[in-house]
């Protein structure tokens, strides 16, 4: 059965690694990651040092601060160049509320000969009306479309603890006696699995670092199984298409579903605008009447308004009714960039990190988002509306 074994000590006394983010402690530089003070690695280690924990990551984990540290350019290319060519089981973790900005490009030709589970987090969020043999269907013919073939899925709620168990049994039937690496992109919720695995074998809470600010795994920390091989969490794979990584803290939790969305739905006529906050704009610009139904955050504000007023209400209420972003934030905000969709067939639209519009087919609609955030179109996951 896979156990971590998380009471036995991880760490040598030559070489000490933050156990909640995965950097190499050092006491010399704060601005480099792993940095703890002298007397507080100290006092650590005359606590026992079996769970070592960098200044950042308790400034996290006890204020929820957040500290920028420089990470390699090189970083997740050497990691994911490394999966091929060890002998492991791979569980890649994507989050379904945002599968096309949580998807490894090219992760197939990364992997070699190692199966791969592919594991569903979040699903919580999703409507609870969804038939979650739905969703795995769907994320089957997802991850077919990007040149993956995953052993099993598995859909789970990290935060929740759904189907924890049912994944630990899936782990153990395909690793065979192998290694099991965690991979996945930044806000997927990895390293929040990895405590709810941990909680659920070894009864350890919150062992590992997590947070909503992207990249709070800074280097892979190894967790030792009860069978000599290892548990190994990856850093997030940085995806700076998806909207968090241009949001300031304080807005992060707007974007980031953290319990069941409740869809909005707009019955429109060609000629009228949705806002979603003053973050995307959908122009339903010609088409027949239909309902355009919203998937975000139900924090999230989405404004109806006439397209020929669309223009002027965006520039007089982005920052203000229209917020996120604040108005003391537009400076540093990207423009906007749009394009123009006309879907066959009623489909999502979707924006990395933000959530979809399940919009009619044959209506032309432009999407206004910022600068380098991904947008695209898909299949309907949840269907007709």
């Amino acid at each position: 059965m896979i156990t971590p074994t998380i009471k036995e000590k991880i760490i040598t006394t030559e070489d000490l690694y933050c156990i909640g983010c995965g950097a190499k402690l050092q006491t010399t530089d704060p601005a480099v990651a792993g940095y703890i003070p002298a007397s507080a690695l100290t006092k650590q280690l005359a606590d026992g040092g079996d769970k070592l924990y960098c200044q950042r990551c308790f400034r996290l984990r006890h204020y929820n601060e957040i500290t920028d540290v420089p990470v390699e350019a090189n970083t997740f290319t050497q990691l994911l160049n490394a999966l091929g060519a060890v002998d492991a089981l791979i569980v890649n973790v994507v989050d379904v509320f945002d599968f096309t900005g949580s998807v490894i490009p090219g992760l197939h030709r990364f992997v070699g000969h190692n199966p791969v589970i592919l594991v569903g987090n979040k699903a919580d969020v999703l409507p609870h009306s969804v038939k979650r043999r739905r969703v795995t269907d769907w994320l089957r013919r997802q991850a077919h479309a990007v040149g993956l073939r995953p052993e099993a899925i598995q859909l789970v709620s990290a935060a929740k603890g759904w189907q924890i168990p049912e994944l630990l049994e899936l782990i153990e039937k395909e690793r065979r006696g192998r290694d099991v690496y965690f991979v996945g992109t930044t806000n997927t919720g990895k390293s929040t699995l990895i405590n709810a695995i941990i909680k659920e074998t070894a009864g350890i809470q919150d062992l590992v670092t997590t947070s909503r600010f992207p990249g709070t795994t800074l280097d892979r920390i190894e967790i030792p199984l009860d069978d000599g091989q290892k548990l190994i969490d990856t850093p997030g794979i940085i995806q700076t298409q998806q909207i968090a990584h241009i949001l300031s803290a304080k807005d992060l939790k707007l974007v980031a579903p953290q319990k069941e969305m409740r869809p909005r739905v707009f019955q429109l006529q060609s000629g009228q605008t949705l806002f979603l906050a003053g973050l995307a704009r959908i122009d339903f610009v010609s088409g027949a009447a239909g309902s355009f139904t919203v998937y975000v955050d139900n924090d999230l504000l989405v404004h109806r308004t006439k397209l020929i007023n669309a223009d002027a209400f965006w520039d007089k209420h982005r920052g203000e009714l229209l917020a996120p972003p604040s108005t003391a934030e537009l400076a540093d905000f990207p423009d906007m960039h749009h394009e123009e969709f006309t879907p066959p067939d009623r489909s999502d639209i979707v924006i990395a990190g933000l959530g979809w519009v399940n919009v009619p087919g044959r209506v032309v609609v432009d999407v206004y988002t910022p600068q380098g955030i991904g947008v695209g179109v898909r299949p309907s996951l949840i269907g007709n509306n």
